[in-house]
């Protein structure tokens, strides 16, 4: 293969984990203003919890999120926290 077809790759592929490790974070940040209260677009304390969806005991949970002043609707998949499975672990 050719080098420059091969730096090309792998400054596409460094650029695509650049790009997803900031979108992360973004949203990392967007979820942290929620559980605070505040809609992180327009900072008022109008967000509400509009959808929770659960995959079962262990899966994540699906949370949706809409500002009532603003519009802003998003949707986070967290780790659930209470697990049916009890202190002996899932059998």
């Amino acid at each position: 293969m050719d080098i420059y077809l091969l730096a090309f790759l792998l400054i596409i592929l460094i650029g695509s984990v650049l790009v997803y490790v900031h979108y992360l974070k973004e949203k990392k940040e967007e979820l942290d203003s929620i559980r605070r209260g505040f809609c992180p677009r327009c900072k008022q304390d109008s967000i509400e919890l509009t959808d929770q969806r659960s995959g079962g005991c262990s899966g994540p949970q699906m949370l949706s999120y809409e500002c009532l002043s603003c519009g802003y609707v998003n949707s986070f998949a967290v780790d659930s926290s209470d697990s049916c499975c009890g202190s002996g672990g899932c059998k």
